[in-house]
């Protein structure tokens, strides 16, 4: 029998019949390489996904414990970028000329809210900086922040006119801080309170903030995939920047538009945000972001908006990246920062694993998966395991609504729709940046009293500002304001008419509001679409490319304007005496053209042409049952006139229109131009050409000296209007308007006593 069972087992050895050892040796195999996998997606994300299996293990994950340093830095970044933006973009150096105007209108989010008084107001503005302050230094952290967050939506919320994606962006950072414990490391409440000194942060800390700068650019892609933004109509002759130079060498103009500023853009937008989380991908996509925020700094004037973009990238790193910058410097720079990682505390936000040595074993800690107890023990200190708390739970469901929110805000306007028209909503939390660009043709505001009389109003006269013109929810308000502007000074029961004539990426210009309906009586809601608005009409945006051949053909000295009307308006036209050889030409439909002086009406079908005469009014009406398109050609001779006188003036001095168009004119130069007027013409062309020219928007030793006079001047402003409104509220001394008066009527003496000595 023993033989037997010996013979089957040499048999079973020598045919291979090990069934059970080779399903064993299969299962080993099939476990080892799940782990391997396990560990690259570990490796890849920083964490393993597969290990989130219901809300307790995303709980655990969201509030593991996380080195605080590189969100301390961010925090430290972030206050010092506002407090440069207060002064300037913010508007605390000009506080004085933004508010204490009561005449003019304003655009408020909220009905009711207004600004304060003038010196009330620089103290508000005194209370964020302070705020800024304290987010730097992180000084009475969260009632920093607090200060900071508050006053800024209250000046954000006053005026909707001055409303960007970044100004939106500074709001959520400031108060997202708030809520993150970005106090814990290298701050001054660290150094008075021991209870924060140096202790873990939870993930989600950094969850919040990667996030939402994620938003930033993975939506303003989303938002890029529109046909405009793809074809290149959204930002035209950004190539004539010296920014873009290198790539001259091998790309004509048009193509650096469409495909370095307009595909290249969408594609940064898109992907990076995606890349930047990743180890291998991360220093390619850190090179071409700070790039472009580089770029954006020299050809837009957009604040700090990128360098707050440049200083949010190490947020994608590893949490502990400062800690090891800061070891690689001389012992005298290390001594001052604790760059242990077991120099750090347990932390009541954070959970600990149950019966495990401490040492942050994922990708942002260590990089390692297995560690012995031995190095373990050098790694880190033993910490107690601790249990989730109420305080997980809410902070976990915190950052879940805060990012879903996020999400859901660009993509609102279908509950918005009071603020929708050729856009969708109001521009500044949709994130798409640059995607839209406007030329207004025109705006006429006629208004009739009670009695029957009409008159017109500049469209200027109660606004710094034009956006007003491209939201329907803004146009009403200004309606209103005009109405009650009109009734102080009188006239009662007014009835306004707004014609506002705009193109949108290089369409023909069209109406954007119903020119017949009485604006003050014209019903608004947030979450109605106005009935009032005119669609835009994109039947015609195959045009364009047989529009900008047309523009191109013509000669330097004729202008061309483009036009769409709807059937059954007309458009009202004045031909002041500067134009010469004046015509219109039908492209689509059908037109009449009524000459208000004779009374005589021209019918005009596709292809045909008009002359039409120079001083007089004339209207053109659509009489197609489509809408129609014509072109109006003319030549501005008061304009040839001026660019000859120009053009000799520049020849005078040795000069050249090429070199104004470049900003090359020197100040010498323009001394040496007889003609004063044309001599302040000329400087004032030329530092405007200096912004975007190949030479004179190149950082150089004298443009970096005036942009420093420039600061300078805004932080002396800044200084001293905010001291006489303290004084005045403080003390009852003179008040900021009472000293802006002095100051003119002391200019005006000095005017004067100059004027009387050179007689």
């Amino acid at each position: 029998m023993k033989l037997e069972m010996r013979r089957r087992q040499t048999a079973d050895v020598k045919t291979g019949n090990h069934g059970d050892l080779k399903e064993e040796s299969r299962t080993d195999k099939m476990d080892t390489r799940r782990k391997e996998g396990d560990g690259r997606l570990k490796s890849l994300l920083g964490f393993d996904p597969l290990a989130i299996t219901g809300w307790t293990s995303l709980v655990r994950l969201l509030n593991e414990p996380r080195d605080p340093a590189g969100l301390a830095v961010t925090r430290i970044l972030f206050g010092i970028l506002m407090m440069v933006d207060i002064p300037q973009e913010r508007g605390m150096a000009n506080v004085d000329s933004r508010f204490s105007d009561e005449v003019l209108c304003r655009f408020p989010l909220f009905s009711g809210l207004e600004p304060l008084p003038v010196d009330w107001m620089y103290l508000v503005y005194l209370v964020m900086f302070c705020g800024a302050v304290g987010i730097c230094l992180g000084l009475f952290y969260r009632y920093s922040c607090a200060l900071f967050f508050i006053p800024y939506w209250y000046i954000f919320f006053l005026d909707k006119s001055a409303w960007n994606n970044h100004s939106y962006l500074y709001g959520l950072l400031g108060f997202q801080l708030t809520w993150l414990d970005a106090n814990r490391c290298w701050s001054l409440d660290a150094l008075r309170n021991p209870k924060v000194r140096n202790k873990h942060i939870p993930l989600w800390n950094y969850t919040m903030l990667r996030t939402q700068i994620f938003i930033v650019y993975f939506l303003a892609g989303l938002k890029k995939l529109d046909r405009d933004w793809m074809s290149g109509y959204s930002m035209n002759n950004l190539s004539k920047s010296w920014v873009f130079d290198p790539f001259k060498l091998l790309l004509t103009d048009d193509q650096i538009d469409l495909y370095i500023v307009h595909i290249g853009g969408l594609t940064l937008d898109l992907f990076s945000g995606f890349l930047m989380f990743f180890d291998k991908t991360r220093p390619f996509v850190f090179f071409f972001v700070g790039s472009f925020h580089t770029m954006n700094s020299q050809l837009f004037s957009i604040g700090m908006f990128p360098y707050a973009m440049l200083a949010t990238m190490p947020i994608f790193c590893y949490v502990d990246w400062p800690r090891k910058l800061i070891a690689k410097m001389p012992t005298f720079i290390k001594g001052r920062f604790v760059t242990e990682y077991d120099a750090l505390e347990q932390s009541e936000h954070c959970i600990y694993p149950e019966d495990k040595q401490t040492v942050e074993k994922t990708k942002e800690t260590q990089g390692v998966e297995d560690v012995d107890k031995d190095q373990s023990k050098k790694l880190g200190k033993t910490r107690k395991p601790s249990e989730r708390s109420w305080y997980h739970h809410i902070a976990s469901c915190w950052l879940i609504l805060y990012l879903s929110f996020q999400f859901f805000m660009p993509y609102s306007h279908f509950i918005t729709q009071g603020y929708n028209n050729w856009t969708n909503g109001l521009y500044g939390y949709s994130w798409d940046m640059m995607v839209h660009s406007w030329a207004t043709q025109h705006i006429k505001i006629k208004f009739v009293d009670s009695t029957g009389e009409t008159g017109y109003l500049d469209p200027k006269y109660f606004t710094n500002t034009r956006r007003w013109a491209s939201h329907p929810d803004m146009v009403k308000q200004y309606a209103m304001c005009i109405a009650d502007n009109l009734q102080d000074a009188g006239l009662n029961e007014v009835e306004l008419y707004f014609d506002i004539w705009k193109s949108m990426n290089d369409r023909f210009h069209q109406r954007m509001v119903h020119p017949l309906g009485d604006m003050v009586k014209a019903e608004w809601s947030p979450f109605q679409y106005p009935e009032w608005n005119m669609p835009l009409l994109t039947e015609f945006s195959d045009w364009r490319t047989q529009l900008k051949k047309t523009e191109d053909e013509l000669g330097e000295n004729i202008d061309v304007t483009f036009v769409a009307d709807f059937p059954g308006l007309f458009l009202e036209n004045y031909l002041n005496d500067d134009f010469d050889n004046c015509s219109i030409t039908v492209l689509s439909g059908k037109v009449k053209v009524e000459l208000v002086d004779n009374g005589t009406f021209i019918t005009l079908n596709e292809g045909e042409k008009l002359q039409l005469p120079i001083g007089a009014f004339h209207n053109v009406h659509v009489v197609s049952k489509e809408p129609s398109t014509y072109m109006y050609l003319f030549v501005n001779g008061t304009n040839v006139e001026y660019q000859k006188n120009i053009t000799n003036a520049l020849e005078s001095v040795g000069g050249t229109l090429d070199d104004l168009k470049n900003g090359q004119i020197t100040d010498p130069m323009i001394a040496n131009i007889t003609d004063e007027k044309l001599a302040i013409d000329i400087r004032d062309i030329n530092s405007e050409n200096q912004k975007h020219s190949r030479s004179g928007g190149k950082l150089s030793l004298a443009n970096a000296s005036k942009f420093l006079e420039k600061k300078a001047k805004v932080l002396r402003l800044t200084v001293s209007k905010t001291s006489i409104a303290l004084g005045h509220v403080l003390f009852g001394y003179e008040s900021v308007m009472e000293s802006v008066k002095r100051d003119m009527e002391s200019k005006q003496g000095n005017s004067g006593s100059q004027t009387r000595v050179s007689a």
